[in-house]
C-alpha cells in the first residue's frame, strides 16, 4: 500500500486526454444586474489537489483563478438584487408561478449542456471521483426537476378559496426578499443549488458566493443564469468572505442567509446583521454522527455500511459516520472485518476506474488529520490498520483508531476526513450519553437485530437527532425526506418540499363574505387580473 501511495500521482502525459484541462481557467467574469462584468483586479489562484509528477518532483498545479472582488462590487450586487426585488414589486417576485417555472426549466435545459465541463472541474478542484462527480451533477438536475413538481403540488393545493367564519380567503406562499447563498466545498454544486434553486423559484432574488474550493466549476453555468432569468434576479460574488460578505450582512438588507459550513462562521455572519430578528437563517452546519453497533449486529452488513459511511468521498461529508461505538464482545471481530474492507478500497486519481480514495482539497488537511492521530496515540489509542495515517502531499490513507476515549480530541472534534475512531462499550449508556452531551444533533446509525433493544434506543434518540438510521449509514437522501439537525448542526429544514417553505412565507388575501366581495374575487380570478389571487391549476 505504501508503494501505491508513493506512486499515486501521475505525470501530465499519463492523464487521459478527455480528463485533462486544456490551459488554465481564469474566471474573470462575475454577474451583476444581468450583465457579465469583467474583473481586472487581483485574482486568487486555484490549486488542484491532484499533484503532478515533474522533473523537479511533485507539484500541486494551478488550474486557474477567480476574482478577489471588493466591498464595492459586493454592494453593487446587493443593489442589483434589491432593485430586482423592489420591495416585492419587481418583475420576478410578482411573476406567476407558471412563468417562474418556465424560466427555471429553461435554465435546467441550458445547464445540462455543461455537464461534461462541470464534472471535469469537480474532479480537478475537489478531487471527487468521476462517478461521484457525475452523480452530483445528475442529482442536482433531478433535484431541480423534483422542486418544480413539488411547487406545482403546493400551488395546486392553494388554487382555491376558503370560507371560514364569514371570511373568504386564499392562502398562498410569497417570497421573503434577498437571499444570500453560500454552499460548501464538499458538494459545491448540489448543496449550493439545494438552497439557491428553491429560493429562486419562490420569487426571491439571490446573491450567491461559490465555496472556496469549487469556484471554477460554476463558471460554465453563468451564461445559463444570465439568459434564463430577468436581470438582477441572480448575482454572483467571488473573493474573501471578510471583504465581500461582511458588508452584505452589515447592510441589513439580506433577508435570508442560506449558509452551509461551520457554526462558528454562521454565528459571525448572523452577528453582523443589524436587525437579527428580521434575518431568516437556513443553515447546514457541523455534525459528529455516531454509529452504534450492538452485539447482535450482522457484521458483514454493518461493515459494508460503516465503510461507506465513514469513507465515502474520503469522509468529507456532514452526514458521514464520524465516530463508531462498538460493543466490546464483538469489537475485535468488527475491527478485523473493517480493516479487510478498507484494504479492498482502491486509491488513485478521480478518473481511475472504481476509485474510492482520492486526494484531499483543503490546504494543510493532512497535517490536521495527522495531529488528531498523534493526540489519540499519546492518550492510549493505536492505529490498527497497516499504513493508516500515511500521507503523500494531498493524499491521506485512512486510519482506524482504537480504543478511542473521551481524553482524545478525535472524540469530539469533527475530522471531516478519512479517520475512523472506534469506541468500545459494555453499557449502551456510554453511546447514549455521548450523543446527549454532543454539541451536534444531525443523525445516528444503529446496527442490531433485536426489536426491543432497537425500539428502546429509537425513542430517546429521535429527541436528540433528526434522523435515526437502522442498519444503514447516515445520509441525506432521498431528497423528499426532511434534512436538518438539532443543536449546532442545522437551522431550518431542507428537502424538496421543505425548501420551498423555508424560502417563503404563507400570506393571504381575505375579505368579508358578502356579495360585493364574492363578485370582486370572481372577476379578478376569471379575468386573470392577479398572479397571486388565482384559481389557475398548474398541470
Amino acid at each position: 500500500m505504501k508503494s501505491e501511495m508513493l506512486d499515486i500521482f501521475p505525470k501530465l502525459s499519463e492523464i487521459p486526454d478527455s480528463y485533462q484541462i486544456k490551459g488554465k481557467i481564469h474566471q474573470k467574469k462575475y454577474m451583476i444586474d444581468g450583465e457579465m462584468k469583467t474583473w481586472n483586479g487581483p485574482m486568487e489562484e486555484v490549486f488542484s489537489p491532484i499533484c503532478l509528477k515533474t522533473s523537479e518532483g511533485l507539484e500541486q498545479p494551478v488550474i486557474g483563478s477567480y476574482p478577489l472582488l471588493t466591498e464595492g462590487e459586493a454592494l453593487r450586487a446587493l443593489d442589483s438584487a434589491k432593485k430586482a426585488y423592489n420591495n416585492g414589486k419587481g418583475v420576478w417576485p410578482t411573476m406567476s408561478v407558471t412563468k417562474r417555472i418556465e424560466h427555471v426549466i429553461n435554465f435546467i435545459n441550458k445547464m445540462v449542456s455543461t455537464r461534461e465541463e462541470v464534472v471535469k472541474l469537480l474532479m480537478w478542484e475537489i478531487g471527487k471521483s468521476l462517478k461521484d462527480s457525475q452523480k452530483e451533477f445528475d442529482r442536482t438536475i433531478e433535484y431541480m426537476k423534483d422542486t418544480i413538481d413539488a411547487l406545482k403540488d403546493t400551488d395546486r393545493a392553494s388554487a382555491k378559496f376558503e370560507i371560514r367564519e364569514d371570511v373568504i380567503g386564499q392562502i398562498r406562499r410569497a417570497p421573503l426578499g434577498i437571499v444570500l447563498c453560500m454552499g460548501p466545498y464538499n458538494y459545491p454544486l448540489n448543496e449550493t443549488f439545494a438552497t439557491l434553486l428553491p429560493a429562486l423559484i419562490m420569487g426571491n432574488t439571490v446573491i450567491f458566493k461559490p465555496p472556496k474550493h469549487g469556484v471554477l466549476l460554476h463558471s460554465p453555468i453563468l451564461d445559463a443564469f444570465q439568459t434564463s432569468f430577468p436581470k438582477g434576479v441572480v448575482n454572483t460574488v467571488y473573493g474573501d468572505g471578510k471583504q465581500i460578505i461582511t458588508p452584505l450582512m452589515k447592510s441589513g438588507l439580506i433577508d435570508v442567509l442560506a449558509f452551509i459550513g461551520t457554526s462558528h462562521v454562521a454565528d459571525i455572519l448572523k452577528g453582523l446583521h443589524p436587525k437579527p430578528h428580521r434575518l431568516k437563517c437556513v443553515l447546514g452546519l457541523e455534525a459528529k454522527n455516531a454509529g452504534i453497533i450492538l452485539p447482535d449486529a450482522d457484521i458483514s452488513q454493518t461493515v459494508k455500511e460503516c465503510i461507506m459511511g465513514t469513507l465515502s468521498f474520503n469522509g468529507q461529508r456532514c452526514t458521514a459516520l464520524k465516530i463508531i461505538f462498538v460493543h466490546q464482545d464483538i469489537a475485535e471481530t468488527f475491527i478485523n472485518a473493517l480493516i479487510t474492507a478498507l484494504e479492498e478500497l482502491k486509491l488513485g486519481m478521480p478518473w481511475s476506474e472504481n476509485v474510492q480514495l482520492t486526494p484531499l482539497p483543503e490546504a494543510n488537511k493532512t497535517n490536521f488529520l495527522s495531529d488528531l492521530i498523534k493526540n489519540a496515540v499519546e492518550n492510549g489509542a493505536k492505529v490498527v490498520n497497516k499504513d493508516g495515517g500515511e500521507a503523500n502531499e494531498t493524499f491521506f490513507y485512512p486510519a482506524i483508531l482504537y480504543p478511542v476515549t473521551s481524553k482524545m480530541k478525535i472524540y469530539e472534534v469533527e475530522q471531516f476526513g478519512p479517520l475512523i475512531p472506534i469506541v468500545p462499550f459494555t453499557d449502551i449508556n456510554t453511546a447514549l450519553e455521548y450523543i446527549e452531551n454532543s454539541n451536534y444533533g444531525q443523525q445516528v446509525s444503529i446496527f442490531g437485530k433485536d426489536p426491543k433493544i432497537l425500539s428502546d434506543l429509537i425513542d430517546p434518540l429521535v429527541n436528540q437527532v433528526c434522523r435515526v438510521n437502522i442498519n444503514c449509514q447516515c445520509q441525506r437522501g432521498p431528497d423528499t425526506f426532511p434534512f436538518t439537525g438539532r443543536k449546532d448542526s442545522a437551522e431550518g429544514t431542507l428537502s424538496v418540499s421543505d425548501a420551498l417553505r423555508v424560502f417563503s412565507i404563507r400570506t393571504l388575501v381575505a375579505a368579508k363574505d358578502s356579495d360585493l366581495n364574492k363578485q370582486l374575487f370572481s372577476t379578478i380570478t376569471q379575468e386573470r387580473m392577479s398572479n397571486f389571487l388565482s384559481t389557475d391549476f398548474i398541470f
